[in-house]
């Protein structure tokens, strides 16, 4: 965590709009690339990084310092993912279905011609799982700061990186 981080949540709890410009200026592109990989699809990303981003602004009274400030903008991002997740996935793919003039009942294969073996792997992985996995080896935060950021015991996130680091291993090969 550097001195600066706190000092701009310090000033955006005063108010200072440039301070917040300049912690999106910081962390928006590490907060995106996070939740693009965890919900996979851009356009979500980028609805909830702006929404994680006013959160921010909104709470930044609830900094503590215990984790990084980039530590603390993903665990607000991963409060607000886990809790859009279901009602997206509904939606999109009744819209996909209804798109692709579908019947309900083939709704259930997406296209895959399409999708690089990496993405569809990570997709198929659970959504607790894909969220440590992609904490852990894509944005580089350590099982510590993962379980901080998800709120879940270090066992569960270092199971969750293991297994998962499995899986997609096993996805990538075969689908090679």
């Amino acid at each position: 965590m550097t001195d600066d981080d706190v000092a701009l949540v310090t000033a955006i709890r005063n108010g200072s709009e440039l301070a917040f410009n300049r912690l999106v200026d910081r962390h928006q592109q590490a907060v995106r690339a996070f939740l693009w990989r965890l919900l996979g699809h851009e356009a979500d990303a980028d609805d909830m990084t702006q929404e994680t981003f006013l959160t921010a602004w909104t709470h930044a009274r609830s900094f503590r310092g215990e984790a990084s400030v980039r530590g603390w903008l993903c665990g607000i991002a991963w409060r607000k993912a886990r809790g859009a997740q279901r009602s997206w996935a509904q939606q999109r793919s009744r819209d996909t279905t209804y798109q692709e003039g579908r019947s309900p009942e083939s709704a259930g294969t997406p296209p895959m011609e399409d999708r690089l073996a990496v993405r569809r792997a990570l997709q198929a992985l659970p959504f607790e799982q894909r969220a440590a996995v992609t904490l852990c080896l894509v944005c580089g935060f350590s099982h510590s700061e993962a379980a901080g950021i998800l709120g879940a015991p270090l066992g569960t996130v270092k199971s969750h990186v293991l297994r998962g680091r499995e899986r997609l291993l096993k996805e990538i090969e075969g689908s090679a």
